[in-house]
């Protein structure tokens, strides 16, 4: 089994590395990290993570994931990309993303008509590519599966792998992991964290949202 998760210039690492940590424990799996080249790519947290298939290297994936991040801005109108995406969603059993990713996803014609989650400052971005966005941690639509963001990669990285291997599997790497999170604050979502925490991280977030709706724009259009 051959498991692909895209990595790209300023993904964010959580979106890639929190699934990673998870599917790297399927049984008979090989995970790769993929992006064109096998240099180097910086993430957003300003370390890098070194790749270990590219673009031409990649085998026919069983599972490709999707991550996000601002990087995805510059991919959603990346014709070499979005080539590759689209090729291997194509025949991949399972089609899947993190975060962002969804719209990558989206701009490579492969989710008209599928449920979909996203961050939650940019799931709304989802519909121009005829997706439906659904305000869930992990959302399910046939042979898509996508976490919203960030730290839901790790409960769509679980949830992945229980369809690969089983329950068992996955309640046991759960605990071999300690996943148990009990967070100091209740604020990780728009609904618990209140008007006025949600009206400053939009605010802080507010130049990027603007690129983003520019290239979601852009690519929607060539897709349609």
């Amino acid at each position: 089994m051959h498991i692909g998760i895209l990595i790209f210039p300023a993904v964010t690492q959580l979106d890639a590395t929190g699934p990673a940590q998870v599917l790297a424990r399927t049984p008979g799996a090989t995970l790769h990290m993929i992006w064109k080249t096998r240099d180097p790519v910086k993430t957003d947290a300003g370390f890098s993570i070194v790749p270990t298939t590219t673009f031409a290297d990649c085998p026919q994936l069983d599972v490709i994931c999707i991550p996000g991040g601002a990087g995805q801005i510059d991919l959603m109108n990346d014709a070499e990309t979005l080539a590759f995406v689209a090729a291997q969603g194509a025949k991949a059993r399972y089609v899947t993303s993190v975060c962002t990713g969804s719209l990558v996803l989206g701009a490579a014609g492969l989710l008209n008509g599928y449920k979909s989650a996203c961050h939650w400052a940019s799931r709304d971005l989802l519909s121009a590519f005829g997706a439906i966005p659904v305000a869930e941690r992990v959302v399910r639509d046939r042979n898509r599966i996508s976490g919203g963001g960030v730290t839901a990669g790790i409960d769509f990285g679980l949830t992945l792998l229980a369809e690969l291997a089983g329950n068992e599997v996955a309640q046991s790497v759960q605990l071999a992991l300690e996943y148990d999170p009990q967070p100091p604050f209740q604020s990780g979502s728009p609904e618990k964290a209140g008007a006025e925490c949600t009206a400053r991280v939009r605010a802080q977030m507010e130049t990027m949202i603007a690129r983003r709706q520019e290239a979601n724009a852009r690519a929607a259009a060539r897709v349609a």
